[in-house]
């Protein structure tokens, strides 16, 4: 994405380049169980489902990046879910929370962020025990946060415009 795009024009050109690997998630769920796929189509799920995942990490770091200099230093996510809170915007905060976990966790895979959503889970998406994700040697991170849901890659922008839209007005 250029860097000159501001957070409303790298968001929409994140879900415009996302919708393809959604749309086929949902056309592969739509013939039925996922345990009963044929090899091609496990192949094709594999690969929507890593495409939303690298989409979920680009976008948010993208974002971080682009509106860090609301904050003098240090880490983004924990200062704006603070300053959201001390504006009494606390639903906005938490969702901002756990996508930054979610984008975390499919960034870096296990660790702190993961134990973290596996303890306090979320209604934004599922969150996977390591042992219950699928083992793919490229992405270690793959199937621990479930981004295959029809709502999940639509949550994670819409939050970041609000986030976006509320430190543009501060």
């Amino acid at each position: 994405m250029d860097t000159t795009q501001s957070v409303p024009e790298r968001v929409a050109a994140a879900q415009a380049a996302a919708k393809p690997s959604e749309d086929r998630i949902a056309e592969i769920f739509d013939l039925g169980d996922a345990q009963t796929l044929s090899v091609s189509l496990a192949e094709d799920l594999r690969a929507a489902t890593v495409a939303l995942e690298l989409a979920t990490v680009d976008i948010y770091s993208a974002f971080e990046s682009q509106m860090q200099h609301h904050f003098k230093r240090g880490p983004f996510s924990r200062k704006l879910k603070n300053l959201l809170i001390d504006a009494g915007k606390t639903d906005l905060a938490d969702r901002v929370h756990h996508y930054y976990l979610a984008a975390n966790v499919l960034k870096h895979g296990k660790g702190a962020s993961h134990r973290e959503l596996l303890n306090a889970p979320t209604s934004l998406y599922a969150v996977k025990a390591a042992q219950d994700a699928a083992v793919d040697d490229d992405h270690p991170a793959t199937g621990l946060i479930d981004v295959t849901g029809p709502d999940f890659f639509a949550g994670l922008t819409k939050t970041i415009l609000e986030a976006y839209q509320f430190l543009e007005k501060k």
